[in-house]
């Protein structure tokens, strides 16, 4: 019978059916950090056990590491001290550790995959809701919590209920200035934050088909915004391409062998899904969150929607209060343009677009300009060979010559677990993944969702612009 990649891929992995109707599910590739896992290694040493499989777990630094100044202790005695747990756990269990001395430090989800451990075909877990950016390789990845980080260590399985599968196709051609990061709030937009729940979302058509893997990422990486518990592509030449020659992918004989088996774990052509969504390039914009989810989202040259105008007929109230309250935090008008909205933060990096590709869009807008007098801009690579790569094309020069801040790779102002915050009510230019009160730092701060060309954009302008009218875009 023809089956997804999610079927194929959970079938292998399946060790058995438990009595309650989970599956034991062997776990390919299990990624920590130093946030989600002291706890779990706490649990796992007060019993004595070992790790089950310390050669498919990596360890590196990445939540509350500062991109500022890095030396030893960290002023902040709490990263301080989740980093010195997570050091020790490591030289205790033998579990590979990249580190600040390392060279191969950075965002868990950025190093996966330049690392070459991230390949088709396999589950990957880690303790951050994000891990769904691998999935862009055709792997089956998900976010666990604390307990289930615990189990994995032990284990090397957990306990999971199959997912369904909805195929979510993108087809035509996407316009200049539009990329990932508009395609997949756009989606997520267009489908709610909860219509992912209980579910797989398998990405496709022609514009995912011409994606590059970076983009890939960006897309998959977002699917828990949507309410999915993981996103995938399936695998295909740009996948192989990108993997060839990665330190912990196969080589020479064993990466045709490998890539042979990979390509079979691409969905069927006659595979069914649950559900199917089509959307169409040409149809998609730059786009911005205006709100306090990413699905509060609207063309650039778009208007806010106004609560009295849009309701649900499942729960009209339901809406209409999620907007007018988005609405009275964010400090904003039904029905007003966002074009125009002042920054006075603006953020590039993250795991969602901290990469190369992603600095490369970003220093293209701002080359031969300078940063608004009232903005604060800070660029923080996703790792740091990202970092190293940056520098060595002079990315680094262009930004420091228009006023932003070049940080040391990390999760930065993402989350706002290191010193990298916001302060009041300031609003912030971000092409991070959550837009949610507090996100950032301050209980009061506003996020606004964009593409890194967007961000730089904006911190240019010093409010939200389109980018295309930049004619920086490609």
């Amino acid at each position: 019978m023809p089956q997804t990649l999610f079927q194929k891929v959970w079938d292998r992995h399946a060790v058995r059916q438990l009595p309650n109707g989970q599956t034991q599910l062997y776990i390919g590739l299990h990624l920590i950090h130093e946030v989600t896992s002291p706890q779990a290694f706490d649990e796992l040493n007060a019993r004595g056990w070992p790790v089950a499989a310390p050669d498919r777990t990596f360890a590196t630094l990445d939540h509350i590491v500062p991109t500022g100044t890095q030396l030893r202790p960290f002023a902040d005695g709490m990263a301080e001290t989740m980093t010195a747990a997570l050091e020790r756990n490591c030289r205790r269990h033998g579990i590979p550790l990249f580190d600040l001395a390392s060279g191969d430090q950075g965002i868990v989800h950025v190093i996966g995959p330049e690392l070459g451990l991230t390949q088709p075909g396999m589950t990957i877990c880690c303790g951050d809701s994000h891990t769904s950016t691998h999935g862009a390789f055709g792997a089956i990845a998900f976010g666990i919590g604390t307990s289930q980080v615990r189990d994995v260590l032990a284990s090397q399985s957990l306990a999971l209920t199959p997912f369904k599968v909805r195929r979510i196709e993108v087809n035509g051609q996407l316009g200049p200035g539009v990329f990932a990061k508009d395609v997949i709030l756009t989606i997520i937009g267009h489908l709610g934050i909860q219509a992912g729940a209980g579910h797989a979302y398998e990405y496709g058509g022609d514009v995912v088909d011409r994606m590059t893997m970076d983009e890939r990422m960006t897309m998959c990486n977002m699917s828990i915004e949507g309410g999915a518990r993981l996103g995938y592509v399936n695998p295909d030449d740009t996948t192989f391409a990108y993997l060839r020659g990665r330190r912990f992918a196969p080589s020479g004989e064993a990466f045709d062998r490998a890539v042979a088996w990979w390509r079979q774990m691409a969905s069927d052509r006659d595979a069914s899904y649950d559900d199917r969504v089509v959307l169409n390039g040409a149809d998609i914009a730059p786009t911005v969150t205006w709100g306090i989810n990413p699905g509060q989202s609207v063309a650039v040259d778009g208007r806010l929607p106004d609560p009295r105008e849009l309701r649900d007929p499942v729960d009209p109230m339901d809406q209409t209060n999620q907007i007018t309250e988005a609405l009275q935090f964010m400090g904003l008008s039904a029905g007003q343009p966002i074009a125009g909205l002042k920054v006075d933060v603006a953020f590039i990096g993250s795991c969602t677009n901290g990469r190369l590709s992603d600095l490369r869009e970003a220093a293209r807008v701002v080359r031969g300009h300078h940063v608004a007098p009232h903005v604060r801009a800070l660029v923080v690579p996703g790792s740091q060979a990202v970092r190293v790569a940056a520098e060595r094309e002079g990315l680094h020069d262009v930004f420091r010559a228009a006023g932003f801040d070049w940080r040391a790779a990390g999760c930065s102002m993402c989350l706002a677990m290191n010193p990298d915050r916001l302060n009041g009510r300031e609003v912030c230019a971000s092409s991070s993944n959550r837009n949610f009160k507090g996100r950032q730092g301050s209980p009061t701060g506003r996020t606004l969702l964009m593409s890194p060309a967007m961000v730089a954009a904006a911190a240019i302008a010093g409010e939200v612009v389109d980018v295309r009218a930049w004619g920086a875009a490609s």
